[in-house]
């Protein structure tokens, strides 16, 4: 696919974890007021207006069980800080990679609620990239040469069955290259203020893509900011044109107050999940943005939503959940 028109800006080198890294800045958008409206509509009344100019901190909170095992994050609507379970080593997330890759694609080009965007035509290469995926395990989502998805499509198939092949045909299609898509990925990171996060590929199989909690509950606590990217995140269901109808890999979406989520597994990885859950506390909306990862307590997806099931319980009895 061309690369897309216009001047790109200077290439910029950087040194991250000992690797050279060679990015350009992403283009920065600022949501108007009326997202988190919409947003707040769609959370059931859930108070996101907390627009940070500078990233929250990482801070101990208030004692709570955290996860006996791995690493976890979470930050609340009344607090301004984000809590880690206290070991930020940079770790292999999986597919929670593709929180991400959603994020870019959506700042790259934007969409209203509703709309579809553009179309993205799967080619003889797609398919035959499908078909090693498939061979190799990983999560996939069937494709037809000459198929065509809206960009709309293409990341319900990316975030609710965590389909590696769409993540690459996402990637070309926004930036030209799967390379190019990655170093937009890192940029976006520097901008978030993910300090302890590198991406490699766009779809987490990779194991050197690596990040840690907090840098997570950062990220999705911004792209849950996207109305668009909140309603494909909470989704359980969509329509595709070939795969026809895919199912999140989220059993808890719609349970108990978890209004939008993302896993991810491999063997390096363990289970990770990254989620959103509104809870009632003291009469009023408190919103829960939480990331559990490396969790190996029996199948890595299912092990990853029962600590955020127990990880969001413990918040919402805490004193961050009370704060005024």
């Amino acid at each position: 696919m061309a690369d897309r028109p216009g001047a790109r800006p200077a290439v910029r080198t950087t040194y991250r974890h000992g690797r050279v890294v060679r990015r350009r800045p992403v283009r920065r958008r600022r949501p108007p007021v009326v997202l988190a409206l919409v947003l707040t509509v769609l959370l059931g009344g859930a108070l996101l207006d907390r627009v940070q100019e500078a990233p929250a901190p990482v801070l101990p909170g208030p004692a709570i069980a955290w996860p006996a095992q791995g690493h976890a994050a979470y930050t609340t609507s009344a607090v301004d800080a984000i809590r880690s379970s206290g070991d930020e080593v940079p770790v292999p997330v999986a597919s929670v990679t593709k929180v991400m890759t959603a994020y870019v694609v959506l700042q790259e080009s934007p969409l209203e609620l509703g709309e579809p965007g553009p179309m993205i035509a799967i080619a003889e290469a797609d398919v035959a990239d499908t078909e090693r995926r498939r061979a190799n395990g990983e999560s996939i989502v069937a494709v037809a040469a000459g198929e065509a998805l809206t960009q709309l499509q293409a990341l319900y198939a990316l975030m609710l069955p965590s389909a590696n092949n769409v993540a690459v045909v996402l990637a070309r299609s926004t930036a030209g290259s799967v390379d190019d898509f990655v170093e937009l990925m890192n940029d976006a990171a520097d901008d978030l203020g993910m300090e302890d996060t590198v991406y490699t590929d766009p779809s987490g199989m990779a194991d050197d893509t690596v990040s840690t909690a907090a840098d997570q509950v950062r990220l999705f606590d911004a792209a849950m900011r996207d109305p668009v990217f909140a309603a494909v995140a909470g989704a359980t269901a969509a329509e595709l044109p070939v795969a026809g109808t895919v199912r999140t890999t989220s059993r808890l979406l719609g349970q108990d107050g978890f209004v939008a989520g993302k896993t991810g597994s491999h063997d390096a990885a363990g289970g990770c999940y990254v989620f959103q859950v509104v809870r009632t506390v003291a009469g009023r909306d408190v919103v829960i943005t939480g990331a559990v990862l490396g969790q190996r307590d029996g199948p890595y997806v299912e092990a990853a939503l029962t600590a955020a099931e127990a990880l969001a319980e413990e918040v919402a009895a805490s004193a961050d959940a009370r704060a005024a």
